[in-house]
């Protein structure tokens, strides 16, 4: 805040007015006038120090501030300014001046805070809210990075160890143990005291267990396996804590693109996981994955801590118009003190949101972990390339949700109704897998096998704009605790789904692994669509 006189000065001022949050940036000279008439009340020929304000409460842009802007009227002149001084010879604190006022409306300038816009770097501009989305997005790329490693290091690790089938299916199962532990306890935990600890504990718990793996495998059997359920513990907590954060941070009509993209750091973290594991394993021998892998945790930890918040309104460098968009509308956002189970479990929406998870984690998990068994053993392709082809579910998976996303949010933006698309991408991630799955029966080239394959998967990734985006519309103050009791359900379902596969082959043949999971897609469909809502069930 300054003003420009057109009159010199007489005498010389040397102390530049003070600045106050880089508010005044530079002010010229006061008038002759103004000196002259400070002169007369003070008789003080020293140099003077100035300040200028107006009246506190005048100003309604500045705020609690030490130095307030000039009242102007529309001819840009100043009004009601008084002038505060400091003498460096004689003890003089305050004089008042009368406002003068210029008579010309060009023959003084005056900048005021707002009438020249800021300079500030692209990452300054960058929304806060898709920082969040971000920073989930790379703790969901860590996450499977360091859940897959294990399944390229079991191979290395089971001949140094003398490990029978048994011991490493019992190794790769322990991790289950613990997912399924803290599934609704993060989702509890998250809602009560905020989605940025829980997290944040979580990156933390699993990264320290990836690391101390190799370990635990050295001491023995018993401690790599309460190892790897630890990690589990860890991982658990992960998705009903971003759900809740999410579920803040994210109004509605950007809800399904922000889940497609932090989900798809999972799929990109499993192609990651498998790409680079055989590479560090070859030169620098197995441990090494869980060194590497788990110590990127500490460098995604440090970035949280500085750039997380678990609401927008806890954030202080939020600004104004980003907080409006996010806030309006929304629920409150205060954490929960206690959990309505009782009013939880009698909506029907939420047990459709259970019963669809299962149905959906059945097929999704069955093709992930059985996938490269039939490309070798039905396709008759080699490990190398079975293990290759394993890579392009996961990029399907990675492109076509995000896709799903943008094309959810245009359907809202456009005025379609939240529970009409949520039931049209969750149709199209049931009944998308169920088609391909079933052409897999008729075709007669290892080439159109995995294109089914593909096509099978990139559809079921619409799924994030379905069922996995209907916690956050259903419920937004409960949304971890909805995640955690419906992911309950599903990865129960990976759990029998990929036990009984097993026991199907023993006595069947693939078509009857693919006809279980295309009825369950099928039973999925008409409950998601008889049950499901879209509007919010749970206050």
């Amino acid at each position: 805040m300054c003003f420009h006189a057109k009159e010199p000065l007489n005498e010389k001022v040397s102390k530049p007015i003070p600045t106050f949050h880089d508010e005044v940036q530079h002010c010229s000279p006061l008038s002759q006038k103004s000196i002259h008439c400070m002169n007369m009340k003070l008789k003080a020929s020293r140099r003077c120090q100035y300040f200028l304000s107006s009246d506190p409460y005048s100003s309604s842009l500045i705020q609690q501030r030490a130095v307030y802007g000039l009242g102007l009227n529309k001819l840009g002149k100043a009004n009601t300014a008084r002038v505060h001084y400091k003498s460096e010879e004689h003890d003089i604190t305050e004089a008042k001046v009368d406002p003068l006022e210029s008579t010309e409306g060009t023959g003084e300038s005056i900048l005021l805070e707002g009438n020249v816009p800021q300079v500030s770097s692209w990452w300054q501009q960058f929304p806060k809210r898709w920082v969040i989305v971000l920073l989930c997005f790379a703790a969901f790329l860590l996450c499977n990075m360091d859940r897959v490693n294990m399944s390229i290091a079991i191979l290395p690790m089971s001949q140094e160890f003398n490990w029978n089938s048994a011991t490493v299916g019992l190794i790769q199962s322990s991790f289950f143990w613990g997912y399924l532990l803290t599934q609704i306890l993060g989702g509890i935990w998250a809602d009560k005291i905020g989605g940025k600890l829980v997290l944040g504990f979580g990156v933390v718990w699993w990264s320290m267990a990836t690391v101390l793996t190799p370990i635990a495998a050295r001491i023995g059997l018993p401690c790599l396996l309460i190892m790897r359920a630890f990690m589990g513990i860890g991982e658990g907590v992960a998705m009903p804590a971003m759900n809740n954060m999410l579920s803040k941070w994210i109004p509605v009509s950007e809800r399904s693109r922000s889940l497609a993209l932090v989900y798809s750091g999972m799929y990109l973290g499993s192609v990651v996981g498998l790409a680079f594991s055989p590479l560090l394993i070859q030169k620098f021998g197995w441990p090494s994955v869980f060194y590497s892998f788990g110590s990127l945790g500490s460098i995604w930890f440090a970035l949280w801590l500085r750039k997380a918040y678990s609401s927008p309104k806890d954030d202080p460098d939020l600004g104004v118009e980003e907080k409006r968009l996010i806030l309006e509308g929304n629920v409150s956002n205060a954490p929960v003190s206690s959990i309505p189970w009782k009013l939880i479990l009698s909506k029907a929406p939420v047990w459709a949101l259970i019963i669809s998870h299962f149905c959906h984690n059945w097929g999704t998990f069955i093709l992930l972990t059985w996938m490269p068994t039939y490309y070798n053993q039905v396709l008759k392709f080699n490990l190398m390339e079975s293990g290759l082809l394993c890579v392009l579910p996961w990029l399907t998976m990675a492109a076509f949700a995000n896709i799903g996303g943008w094309i959810a949010d245009t359907l809202v933006r456009k005025g379609l109704s939240i529970t009409v698309v949520r039931k049209i991408m969750q149709s199209i991630g049931f009944l998308g897998p169920a088609f391909f799955l079933s052409q897999l029966s008729h075709v007669r080239t290892p080439a159109m096998a995995v294109l089914c394959m593909a096509c099978s998967q990139g559809s079921d990734a619409f799924s994030q704009s379905g069922l996995y985006s209907n916690h956050q519309d259903i419920g937004p103050r409960y949304a971890g605790v909805l995640l955690g009791l419906s992911n309950t359900a599903g990865v129960l379902a990976g759990v029998f789904g990929t036990a009984a596969t097993g026991f199907i082959l023993q006595r069947g043949s693939w078509n009857d692994v693919f006809k279980v999971a295309v009825a369950l897609y099928i039973i999925g469909t008409l409950v998601w669509n008889v049950f499901s809502t879209g509007e919010k069930v749970l206050d």
